[in-house]
C-alpha cells in the first residue's frame, strides 16, 4: 500500500528530477518533505516516526519507476523537515531513537572515506550455497547456518563475493550562538554513498556548518566483551546540506554583477559602504573604514624564491568600555562566509589555531581537530576580549597572524593547516580607560610580538564632549524611537556579493605613481628619525600600506592601485599612528609605542640601570630603593617614574630585591 502511494507521489511530483538524475547517472533523488506532507500527510507522519521501514518503501517504489536507462538505484533523500523535527543537539534523548531528526551545527572534526561492506556473499564447505549476508553491525558476521533445507552446515563458510559502499564520520557540534553558557552539544554522523563524493566531502570537512537530516540510532558499548546499559548515539544521515556559503559559493547573477559595477563607479562608494557599517553606532567613521578595507583585503603575493606575503589585514581595536568594539567585531564576522567569532577566556590556543584529539572508536586512532582560526580559513576571525586570552595562548597565534598556517606537531600528527584569515580583534586597557601617555604594551596583556603584526591599531576613546556627547545621545535615543534610522543604506548581503566578486575577479597591480606615494610617505615619517631612538614607522607598516592601497583599489574593481588609492592608505596608516604612537613626553611620533616600549622610555631605563651600577660600585651591593630614586631625581627623572621603572626591570628579570627595598643587578 505505501509503496503504490509512494509510486504515485514520485510520478506526480519528481518524473522531470528523475529522468535528469538517471541521464546524469546520479544516485540519488532530493525529495521536499513538504510536498509528501501535502500529498499524504498520514504518510508523512510515518516517515518522521519509523523512518527506517518507511524508507525501505521509498527505495522500492523508485526501483518499480521504469526509466530510460534501466532500473537504478537511487536513493529518497528528504529535505525542509517539520519544525518540531528540528531539535539542538544537546535536545537528543532516548524517545528521538528512532526517529527523523534534523540538526544544525558545525563540523569538528571528521575521519577520511573509507569503503564499508554493505553484503557479503558466502559459499558453503558442504553444498556450495551461496548465501548473501547483510552487515548492518561494526564487525563482519558469517551466516548463522546454511540456508540450504538439506545441509544445514554452521561453520566454514567461505567469502567469495562482497558489495561496498565508502562511508565517513563526521562530528558537529552547536554552533556558538546556540550554546548559551555551556559546552555545546556533539554528536556524531554517519555518512555513506554519495553523501562522501568530493564535493560533498569537501562541504563536510571541519569548519563547514552544516544542516543533518537523518535517523538517531544507537550503538551498544561494550567492556570486556560485556555489554553496558549505556549506549552511544549516533545520526546515519540522510540529507546533508551547508548552511553557510564560502566566497566561492556566493551566487552572483548578471542582474547582480551590473549592480556592483554601478555601485563601484560611484563617487561616494566609500563613504555608501562605511554607512552601511554599524549604522547603530555614532561615528568611527576611520575605523570603519579600515573594517571595510579589510573585507576587500589586499592581494597575496608569491614571489619567485617561493617567499609569500599575505594580502590579509589584521586591525586590533583597544578601548575604553561601552566604546562599541564588541558590535563592530559581531557584525563583521556575520557579513563574511566563514567568519568566526571568539571571545576572552573562552578562546585557548587549541581553540583557535588545531590540536590532535584520539579517538578509537569511531575514527580509529589519533586525529586532527580544527581550531577557529582554521575554521575561518579565508574569511575573518574576530576575537573580543584579546586581552584576557593567556600569554600562551596569544603566542600560539604567531604563525597564524602571519605565516597564515598552522603547524601541529603531537601524537602521530604532523600536519600543517592553513589559516588564511583576516584578524579583528578587540581589547580593553588594563585600567578601563585608555592613558595616551603610556604605550600599548603597558595598558594591554598582548606580547610585543604580537601587537607588531597588526597593520592598523585604534584608540576608541570616551572622553567628554558636550557637542558629541549631545550628537550621541540623539542618535541614540533616535535609533530607539524610529529603528528605520539606522538601516544600513546597502544591505549586508549585497556587501557580501561585492566584496565576493572584487575578491575573485580584481587582483589590482601597483603603478609606479601610488609605489612612489606610499615610498614617500615611508621615507618622510623615516626621516623624523633625529637619532635619539624614537622611530615613526617600520617596515611592518610599509607592507600593511601596501595592502589597504590594494584594497581601495578593489573597492573601486580598479585593475590598478593609483594615486587616490595610495592616498586613502596613507590617511588611514596616518590616523592610527598618531592615535597611538604619538609620544606626549617627547612631542614625536615613536612607532615603538604602538608595538612596545617607547624610546623615552627606553633611554630612562638604561638611565636607571647605569646609576644602579655607579652606586653598587660606590656603595657597595645590595642599593637602597631610596638612594637610587635620590640621584635619579637629580637627573630630571621623576620619583614615581623611577617606581614603576624598577617594577619593570623587576618582572623582566634584571633585577631582584634580596630584602625589602633594597636592589641588586643580575648578572
Amino acid at each position: 500500500m505505501e509503496v503504490e502511494k509512494f509510486e504515485e507521489f514520485f510520478s506526480q511530483y519528481y518524473e522531470k528530477d528523475l529522468l535528469a538524475a538517471a541521464a546524469k547517472g546520479e544516485k540519488s533523488l532530493v525529495v521536499d518533505f513538504s510536498l509528501l506532507d501535502k500529498f499524504d500527510p498520514e504518510l508523512a507522519d510515518q516517515l518522521l516516526n519509523s523512518p527506517d521501514e518507511v524508507m525501505d518503501y521509498a527505495r522500492e517504489a523508485l526501483s518499480n519507476i521504469d526509466l530510460p536507462e534501466g532500473n537504478l538505484e537511487i536513493e529518497p533523500r528528504f529535505k525542509n523537515l517539520p519544525e518540531q523535527n528540528i531539535l539542538r543537539i544537546r535536545n537528543l534523548r532516548s524517545e528521538h531513537i528512532g526517529k527523523f531528526v534534523s540538526l544544525d551545527g558545525i563540523v569538528k572534526r571528521a575521519s577520511e572515506v573509507k569503503p564499508e561492506v554493505s553484503y557479503a556473499v558466502y559459499e558453503c564447505p558442504l553444498c556450495q550455497e551461496k548465501i548473501s549476508v547483510m552487515q548492518d553491525e561494526r564487525t563482519i558476521k558469517p551466516p548463522a547456518r546454511c540456508t540450504n533445507p538439506e545441509c544445514r552446515v554452521k561453520s566454514g563458510f567461505v567469502q567469495v563475493d562482497r558489495k561496498l559502499f565508502d562511508a565517513r564520520w563526521i562530528f558537529i557540534e552547536e554552533p556558538f550562538e546556540m550554546a548559551d553558557g555551556d559546552r555545546p552539544g556533539e554528536t556524531s554522523v554517519y555518512l555513506k554513498n554519495d553523501l562522501t563524493t568530493p564535493n560533498m566531502q569537501r562541504k563536510t570537512d571541519p569548519g563547514n556548518r552544516i544542516r543533518v537530516n537523518g535517523v538517531l540510532k544507537e550503538i551498544q558499548r561494550t567492556v570486556r566483551g560485556k555489554v553496558k546499559t549505556q549506549m552511544d548515539t549516533y545520526v546515519e544521515a540522510n540529507f546533508v546540506e551547508p548552511t553557510e556559503i564560502e566566497w566561492e559559493e556566493v551566487i552572483i547573477s548578471e542582474e547582480d554583477e551590473e549592480k556592483i559595477k554601478e555601485f563601484a563607479n560611484d563617487p561616494k562608494v566609500y563613504k555608501r559602504l562605511v554607512d552601511s557599517i554599524a549604522p547603530s553606532i555614532f561615528g568611527m567613521d576611520e575605523i570603519k573604514k579600515a573594517v571595510i578595507f579589510q573585507l576587500f583585503g589586499g592581494v597575496p603575493q608569491k614571489l619567485p624564491d617561493r617567499t609569500k606575503i599575505r594580502g590579509d589585514i589584521h586591525i586590533l581595536l583597544i578601548g575604553d568600555p561601552s566604546t562599541g568594539k564588541s558590535q563592530i567585531l559581531k557584525l563583521v564576522s556575520k557579513v563574511i562566509p566563514r567568519g568566526k567569532y571568539v571571545a576572552g577566556r573562552g578562546a585557548t590556543a587549541a581553540g583557535l589555531t588545531a590540536t590532535v584529539v584520539k579517538d578509537e572508536e569511531f575514527l580509529g586512532g589519533w586525529v586532527l581537530e580544527a581550531g577557529a582560526m582554521v575554521l575561518a580559513n579565508k574569511g575573518i576571525i574576530a576575537i573580543d576580549e584579546f586581552d584576557k586570552m593567556t600569554k600562551e595562548d596569544q603566542i600560539a597565534m604567531h604563525e597564524a597572524l602571519e605565516q597564515q598556517t598552522v603547524s601541529v606537531a603531537k601524537a602521530s600528527i604532523v600536519a600543517t593547516l592553513p589559516a588564511q584569515v583576516s584578524v579583528l580583534a578587540g581589547a580593553n586597557p588594563k585600567y578601563l580607560r585608555f592613558d595616551p601617555y603610556k604605550s600599548v604594551a603597558e595598558q594591554v596583556e598582548i606580547p610585543d610580538t604580537l601587537l607588531g603584526r597588526f597593520d592598523l591599531k585604534f584608540a576608541l576613546k570616551d572622553i567628554p564632549d558636550k557637542v558629541k556627547d549631545e550628537r550621541l545621545a540623539t542618535h541614540i535615543i533616535e535609533t530607539r524611537l524610529k529603528p528605520e534610522t539606522v538601516t544600513p543604506e546597502i544591505s549586508p548581503e549585497f556587501i557580501r556579493k561585492y566584496v565576493a566578486y572584487a575578491r575573485k575577479y580584481c587582483k589590482p597591480e601597483m603603478t609606479r605613481e601610488a609605489a612612489d606615494r606610499l615610498k614617500n610617505f615611508y621615507l618622510d615619517m623615516r626621516s623624523l628619525y633625529t637619532g635619539e631612538g624614537a622611530i615613526a614607522i617600520t617596515l611592518r607598516q610599509n607592507e600593511g600600506l601596501l595592502r589597504l592601497a590594494e584594497a581601495s583599489a578593489k573597492i573601486r574593481l580598479s585593475p590598478k592601485v593609483e594615486i587616490q588609492d595610495a592616498e586613502r592608505a596613507v590617511e588611514i596608516m596616518r590616523y592610527s599612528i598618531q592615535q597611538l604612537g604619538y609620544d606626549y613626553e617627547t612631542g614625536k611620533i615613536d612607532i615603538d609605542k604602538t608595538e612596545g616600549m617607547p624610546a623615552s622610555q627606553r633611554s630612562k631605563i638604561h638611565a636607571i640601570l647605569d646609576i644602579l651600577e655607579m652606586l653598587e660600585k660606590k656603595l657597595g651591593k645590595p642599593v637602597s630603593k631610596e638612594e637610587i630614586i635620590a640621584t635619579a631625581e637629580e637627573q630630571g627623572i621623576k620619583a614615581s617614574t623611577t617606581e614603576e621603572l624598577l617594577r619593570r626591570l623587576k618582572t623582566e628579570g634584571s633585577i631582584f630585591e634580596p630584602r625589602v627595598n633594597y636592589i641588586e643587578r643580575i648578572g
